[in-house]
Parts: structure tokens; C-alpha cells; sequence
């Protein structure tokens, strides 16, 4: 994680409010404030709000977009490792820990087909049932799995049950956040 950073926007660029994940557009020649800069996204703060902007429109805040660096399995199969690396770049936009550290993966389960192809289905959850960032977290689980090689599918399915609590943090994550 980088510290806070001030630039300004080179274009217009769509952004979410966190954390009720309403869509806006941030104009360009704005001052935003980068709070967070994790896993490819930006959490800004403008006008006295945070919004996550996606990795896709680093090049609005002056940025280089995160590129994936996996190595293709030569026998058409998916990788796991790559795929919980790859899950470890999603990010809560308000928490500096990743979803896997945060403990909201409750389960992965990669098919490997060379007939139907090769299928990874997560199932997670989230902080707060109420969370309204919930449909970006989950979506960018699913955009960062569909990049990983051989992946030709991929299914999320968001769960409350159990809900999630601390204890199901990491001990990486509680050093993070100072719960340690």
C-alpha cells in the first residue's frame, strides 16, 4: 500500500461510493486524494466521500493498470495457486487486507474438464450483510479469476452463513489492522 497520494484526474472517469456502491462520475481536472492503491484498484477520496475507482481507469488518476504475470500451465489445467493469487489481489475498498486474509472465502472448488472446460466456483461472503460495495468485491473476485489461465468460467456465490466475524481473519490480517 502506497501513502496518500494527491493527483489529478486526466479524464472523466466512473468511479463507486463507499460504501454504498452508488455509481458516479468524477470529473476531469479534479483533485482526488488516493487513500488506497491495492490490488489494481484506487480508493479516492473527493469532495468529501471515498470512491473506489477500478484498475481499468488507472490511467484517469495518472496510473499503469496492474498486469497479471501468470504462466500458462501447458496441460490446459488451472492452476490454484495462480487462482488464490490471484484472489489475494481483490481488496475491500475501506480495509487494506485482501479477501482471502479477511477470511471471506469459504470455499474454492476448481473443475478441470478438457471436454465442458475448465470451471473455478468461489463461495464467499462479506463483512456486513449490508455491505453495498458487496456486488464490486464479488465481481472483482470474479473479473480477477476469468484472467487467470485456462479459466474459461467462473461462478461466485455470495453467502451469510455463517456470517463473517474477526476470528476469521488471518494472523497477517490482525498485524495489519493492528488487532494483534
Amino acid at each position: 500500500m502506497q501513502e496518500r497520494e494527491v493527483v489529478l484526474t486526466k479524464r472523466e472517469v466512473e468511479a463507486r461510493l463507499v460504501p454504498t456502491g452508488t455509481e458516479i462520475m468524477i470529473p476531469s481536472d479534479t483533485f482526488v486524494t488516493i487513500t488506497q492503491s491495492l490490488g489494481g484498484s484506487f480508493t479516492v477520496a473527493v469532495n468529501g466521500n471515498l470512491a473506489r475507482i477500478e484498475g481499468h481507469n488507472a490511467d484517469a488518476l495518472g496510473k499503469k493498470p496492474l498486469e497479471s504475470s501468470f504462466e500458462t500451465p501447458k496441460d490446459g489445467t488451472v492452476n490454484e495457486n495462480q487462482v488464490w493469487e490471484a484472489m489475494k489481489n481483490c481488496y475491500d475498498p475501506e480495509i487494506p487486507v485482501n479477501v482471502v486474509d479477511l477470511g471471506l472465502i469459504y470455499d474454492c472448488k476448481i473443475e478441470n474438464d478438457p471436454e465442458n472446460g475448465n470451471h473455478v466456483y468461489v463461495l464467499m461472503t462479506l463483512t456486513a450483510a449490508g455491505c453495498g460495495m458487496g456486488p464490486v468485491i464479488t465481481e472483482d473476485v470474479k473479473t480477477k479469476l476469468e484472467h487467470v489461465p485456462n479459466v474459461d468460467k467462473v461462478t461466485v456465490e455470495l453467502t451469510f452463513d455463517p456470517p463473517w466475524n474477526n476470528d476469521m481473519l488471518t494472523d497477517e490480517a490482525k498485524l495489519e489492522l493492528g488487532m494483534l
